[in-house]
């Protein structure tokens, strides 16, 4: 086939497209080109020239695509208006689902390309008796990717390929070597792609105005100081002052009210925990399942999933956790069956 491999800069996407050469695929590199605003230092130049080399080396043409305007109004310009709404978005999902599987994927497509391929590690299976894709985690738990690919669906499955999927980090690396791929020894990635070394504060402090306000506890009563109501999310330890606190004593926050630009925490973390949620722009990668639904749900990358219950509630899908977690408004929550994902939503301001 000829498969194009969205050649990041990083080594599993270089693996991913060594693997699919040495099984003998027609295989195009294609670097994307990303929204990076002017006051940080362009770090995908670099990624670029990492990206090329590891086309020179291996012998496959280079191509690449700029998206920097469909990645900062479909996925930079919706994070920073959620974070204003004080919601925690999760841009790599919208990356994901709108740059990688969806501007880069028609592209592709249209280039010539039958399928394309990421280094993502997750998995892809295909049922042939219901004529379905599965999306499946990725074999090495501590890297599984699966979380933030929930929004892609059968037309997107149908034309990926995750040549890692079934690998662990460590023999990523190993094969990186055995290639020899000049980024064999490249450091894995951290944090926001577009925001390169800069604190989330710092960045937002760009688009958003914050302005330090309260730390309240649950009875109303202000101990301490904030720096921004936007920067917290439920559940959060840092970032806050509480005041008479023991540096041991931790405080978790409950509730964010950006009209009051107040922070509500309470050091019982229980207080801000849930059972039940309700989820908004539900996608079901298979299609939708009948309900009630036993599964499991995990709202943070690398959270351990929790057994719940997914049922429709007032012409509203909800979730309803078997134990109490904490969810915090914005978030993805993917629901899974075993190692299959199904799919999942974002998780509603209101659980009322």
């Amino acid at each position: 086939m000829t498969v194009f491999v969205g050649l990041s800069g990083g080594v599993d996407s270089a693996v991913s497209a060594a693997l699919l050469k040495e099984q003998g695929h027609d295989v195009v590199g294609a670097f994307i080109k990303i929204w990076q605003p002017e006051f940080i230092e362009c770090a995908w130049r670099e990624d670029r020239l990492d990206a090329m080399r590891v086309a020179a080396r291996l012998g496959i043409p280079f191509r690449e695509i700029d998206l920097s305007e469909e990645y900062k109004r479909e996925v930079a310009d919706g994070m920073i208006a959620d974070y204003a709404r004080g919601l925690t978005p999760n841009p790599d999902v919208l990356c994901n689902s709108s740059i990688k599987f969806g501007h880069f994927l028609k592209w592709a497509l249209a280039e010539g390309a039958e399928k394309i391929a990421t280094g993502h590690y997750a998995r892809i299976r295909h049922n042939d008796i219901v004529s379905r894709y599965g999306l499946l985690r990725g074999r090495d738990a501590a890297k599984d990717q699966s979380y933030f690919l929930w929004q892609i669906g059968q037309a997107e499955l149908s034309r990926a390929l995750f040549p890692i999927g079934d690998l662990t980090k460590r023999e990523v690396r190993a094969l990186a070597k055995k290639f020899r791929l000049p980024n064999a020894d490249k450091p894995d990635s951290q944090g926001l792609c577009f925001a390169g070394d800069m604190a989330m504060e710092d960045f937002l402090a760009r688009f958003i105005p914050l302005a330090p306000g309260p730390v309240a506890d649950m009875q109303g009563r202000v101990i301490g100081e904030h720096r921004g109501a936007a920067l917290y999310t439920v559940g959060e330890r840092h970032g806050f002052s509480v005041r008479s606190a023991p540096r041991e004593s931790a405080h978790y926050v409950v509730s964010v009210d950006l009209k009051r630009n107040t922070v509500v925490v309470s050091k019982d973390r229980a207080d801000a925990e849930r059972k039940k949620v309700f989820l908004e722009h539900a996608h079901w990668i298979g299609g939708a399942p009948t309900l009630p639904l036993t599964a499991s749900v995990q709202a943070r990358y690398r959270e351990t999933p929790v057994p719940a219950t997914i049922r429709k509630e007032g012409g509203r899908i909800a979730a309803y956790a078997e134990t109490p977690r904490l969810f915090a408004p914005g978030q993805s929550l993917v629901i899974y069956a075993g190692e299959e994902c199904l799919g999942g939503g974002t998780i509603a301001a209101s659980s009322q």
